[in-house]
């Protein structure tokens, strides 16, 4: 298994792609710092990869600098737009949100959140530094990885006809792995972004075309008034370390709050052990199932994140774990995503967990117009629900399942984590968390272990898939438990990437991609 791995004390990067690893390296080598690494690395994968993520979706991200207490969080993700009704949609028929339709699509935050980190972190103001490998690439061509290739055979039905995905079917048909791929349209959005700021996105020709393509759910002035926010993170002392996320709107609580049961656990220290892997599933589904009724703007959401990680109302459900059998807990649905997580460390110290997404792949598949920009259906998050805390309606942040985190060691950053999965985030970082803080494993042995995977958190069962590999001893020692566990194919593509940058107190780097991506890369430099 070739897992990509990086040991140094420079600067160093970590994303799904490796052109986008080598577009953070090149920013940082040039006098560029974490910050303005994170944006080029994104513009690039929303260039190459828009799949999973691009500049009509949101993002989040944590700053940490050396010495400071927590790390500085950046909320980019878009609100409701005007013509978002929920009871219009109830009067339709509908009990949940549909999945992909104009009402779905909020105001994209990603060139707001580019705009907030270059203004408050990055050496420069958002410009040429951060977008020209992005719009190269567009210009000159790349290659079409085989993720992407396979990709765009599955979305072809969706958005083919639309002036925007021309460019991604030169032929008429997906191109192959390999083939030289332009996207001079979106390279024109982003060189108009680059001379002319957030204007040129949100006001203007693009936002007129976003604006129709959503047919009046979002407007014009929607998307001129809508702006990031810098908010406090979501933390706790766990596992030795202080870990942070973002609090609501996104759900990256659960990754804390599961580690907090998970250390009172104590769970031998082998992944070979099927008590350790019960541990781990047992923790994640002890706070798996409240996450809906939970989470949501905000303004609106029932709990902050200081009460969500509140060890007393967190802790008493110790009582109901048990180590040789499963526990009962309510039901949770499933929902799905598409999303790219990286992350950087500069020479200073520096450090950045970024995520952005499309949330179902291309997301709602969408364009707007001849800009290159598939518009994200990260609305599809709200619920139906009358008088729900996440009950759709203009103005408002739906739950976010992007869940990146940042974990210090007496002021600085000892560990940066993150994936895509959409609500399975919490269960893959929680799993990577033990292996490295649990049983001391290294970023690259630990990328190596197989996962487990959890679809529906299901109160009355625990219902999982493991990569194939995982030891015989361990998938019969979860069944003893009353665990009903299925194989997968090993290495699956949507199990991850999870990206690890793991820090130690003498200050030495060490990196890892995830080999479940084959174009995963962590480099330094």
């Amino acid at each position: 298994m070739n897992v990509s791995t990086h040991t140094g004390t420079g600067p160093v990067a970590v994303t799904p792609h490796h052109l986008a690893t080598e577009a953070a390296l090149a920013v940082m080598r040039s006098g560029g710092n974490a910050a303005d690494a994170v944006i080029a690395a994104d513009a690039v994968l929303g260039m190459v990869l828009p799949t999973t993520c691009g500049i009509g979706g949101d993002l989040f991200a944590l700053v940490h600098r050396p010495g400071w207490d927590r790390p500085e969080v950046l909320n980019a993700s878009g609100r409701g737009g005007s013509g978002l009704d929920a009871a219009t949609l109830r009067a339709a028929g509908h009990t949940t949100m549909p999945y992909r339709a104009p009402e779905t699509i909020t105001v994209p935050g990603c060139v707001d959140g580019w705009v907030a980190l270059a203004a408050k972190h990055g050496t420069s103001p958002l410009g040429s530094r951060h977008l020209e490998a992005a719009i190269d690439l567009g210009r000159e061509g790349f290659p079409v990885s085989k993720e992407f290739a396979n990709d765009l055979k599955v979305i072809a039905p969706l958005v083919q006809g639309q002036p925007s995905a021309a460019a991604l079917y030169p032929a008429g048909e997906p191109p192959a792995m390999g083939t030289t791929l332009r996207r001079p349209d979106l390279a024109a959005t982003l060189e108009a972004i680059r001379d002319s700021g957030r204007g040129a996105f949100y006001e203007g020709e693009v936002a007129a075309q976003i604006a129709a393509a959503t047919g009046g759910v979002l407007t014009t002035a929607d998307l001129a008034g809508d702006q990031p926010d810098w908010v406090e993170p979501a933390g706790a002392r766990v596992l030795g370390l202080d870990a942070w996320t973002v609090p609501p709107n996104s759900q990256g609580y659960l990754t804390i709050a599961a580690a907090m049961l998970l250390e009172h656990l104590d769970p031998p220290r082998d992944p070979e052990d099927p008590g350790f892997h019960h541990a781990v599933i047992e923790a994640y589904r002890a706070v798996a199932w409240e996450r809906d009724d939970l989470i949501a703007d905000a303004r609106f959401a029932p709990m902050d994140a200081s009460q969500l990680l509140d060890p007393e109302r967190l802790l008493p459900r110790l009582q109901l774990i048990a180590p040789d059998r499963i526990a009962r807990w309510p039901h949770q649905a499933a929902a799905p995503g598409g999303t790219a997580y990286f992350c950087a460390v500069d020479a200073t110290g520096m450090a950045v967990s970024c995520i952005q997404s499309n949330f179902a792949g291309i997301g709602s598949g969408i364009s707007a117009g001849t800009t290159g920009v598939f518009l994200h259906n990260r609305g599809a998050g709200f619920s139906l629900s009358q008088g729900h805390p996440n009950e759709a309606a203009p103005g408002k942040r739906p739950l976010h399942t992007l869940s990146p985190s940042l974990w210090t060691r007496e002021g600085r950053v000892a560990l940066v984590l993150g994936t895509r999965g959409g609500h399975q985030q919490p269960q893959y970082l929680l799993q990577v968390a033990a292996l490295l803080l649990l049983c001391g494993l290294d970023p690259g042995t630990a990328q190596a272990q197989p996962r487990w995977h959890v679809d529906v958190v299901d109160g009355s069962a625990s219902a999982l898939a493991v990569e194939a590999r995982i030891a015989e001893q361990v998938v019969t020692g979860l069944r003893d438990r009353g665990h009903q566990v299925t194989t997968r194919p090993d290495l699956p593509q949507g199990w991850g990437p999870v990206s690890i940058i793991a820090i130690d107190p003498e200050g030495t780097r060490r990196a890892a991609a995830d080999p479940r991506v084959s174009t995963a890369t962590a480099r330094g430099g």
